[in-house]
């Protein structure tokens, strides 16, 4: 029993970095995407604010179990579908912003902020991920383990948003920026429709 409290304790550590980590670099990534002009940067800060609310709730779900909080799946679930419907409005957002500039040739600017953020999210997130997945398997926890991938999801995002970001700044290839922002889309819908249909959230976290 104190072996799984340590790994409970453990499993809510690792959430609270994630949503201290995924709010700032929302914040950064949306401020720097708009400064840049951005569609990729600006996407990618979206989708980092919308985790944080996941985040926040399997951190709830990891303390309950140790006696301080009470949250029950319906709570988890109605959470889980709000966070499903802001991605698929993000890929909506993306389809939309990046086909407008792919047709009027809207140049977006550099962004060192941004290739300095998706670069250390790409050494950060895999990082989390792998902790949160040892957990999950000490926990047995389908709903920690969903949310690991969901961070592997992120470090995906990272990867092709420093694409396009580096691209745009190193060749000056300006339509990197929109297309990187469209190859985010099949992660993103993925992500939405298994938060809306809550299937990654199903069950307790024990």
């Amino acid at each position: 029993m104190t072996d799984r409290v340590t790994t409970l304790r453990r499993g809510a550590r690792l959430e609270s970095v994630t949503v201290a980590y995924n709010a700032l670099e929302g914040g950064v990534a949306v401020f720097a995407g708009l400064a840049a002009g951005s569609v990729a940067l600006t996407g990618f800060g979206i989708d980092s604010v919308i985790e944080v609310a996941s985040g926040v709730v399997l951190w709830w779900r990891l303390r309950a179990e140790l006696g301080a909080a009470r949250v029950g799946p319906a709570v988890e679930a109605r959470a889980a579908r709000w966070a499903g419907v802001l991605l698929l409005a993000l890929a909506v957002y993306l389809v939309a912003e990046s086909g407008r500039r792919l047709l009027t040739g809207d140049r977006p600017g550099e962004s060192v902020v941004g290739i300095v953020l998706t670069a250390l999210s790409l050494i950060v997130m895999p990082l989390l991920a792998r902790a949160k997945l040892r957990v999950a398997a000490s926990l047995g926890s389908r709903a920690l383990r969903a949310d690991a991938h969901e961070t592997i999801v992120c470090a995906w995002l990272s990867a092709t948003t420093l694409v396009g970001l580096g691209l745009n700044a190193v060749l000056g290839w300006w339509w990197a920026d929109p297309v990187a922002a469209l190859g985010m889309l099949p992660l993103i819908v993925r992500e939405g429709i298994e938060a809306w249909k809550g299937e990654a959230r199903e069950g307790e976290v024990a």
